[in-house]
């Protein structure tokens, strides 16, 4: 899953359970239904976990357009002076899957085809986007 920095869903691929992250990246950022803003304009900046350091999940993320940034824990961002200015957010994906999971049909997968399943998912992500959007404007 790909979430922007408020934890919102942007993307969603399935793979299984034995398939490494890494080579999950690709289909992730092909997901992406949101059409980001031109490079040239505002740099994009992809935040990664351990799971993706390396030379080809680098890659993947330069040729979609993407800065990418891998952060070990306990390793955050530093200031001019060389001191921890903010926490690493590590957790925000995380909490996208907690809100998910609020739906019983994603929590427990009634469903056989994948498919079925992904779009069990991209409609609860449509869900949060509008109870995001509606608490906005009451």
């Amino acid at each position: 899953m790909l979430t922007e920095a408020d934890g919102g869903p942007v993307a969603v691929a399935l793979a299984p359970a034995n398939r490494h992250d890494s080579l999950v990246l690709q289909d992730i950022l092909e997901a992406v239904v949101v059409e980001p803003p031109d490079p040239s304009e505002h740099e994009q900046h992809l935040c990664l976990d351990k799971a993706f350091d390396g030379a080809p999940s680098d890659a993947t993320a330069r040729v979609f357009g993407y800065v990418p940034h891998v952060r070990r824990i306990g390793q955050e961002k530093k200031g001019r002076r060389g001191r921890k200015t903010k926490k690493a957010r590590r957790w925000v994906v995380e909490r996208t899957i907690s809100w998910l999971n609020r739906c019983r049909a994603i929590l427990i997968r009634w469903d056989k085809n994948a498919e079925n399943y992904l779009g069990m998912i991209q409609l609860a992500c449509a869900l949060l986007w509008y109870r995001r959007l509606h608490r906005l404007t009451t």
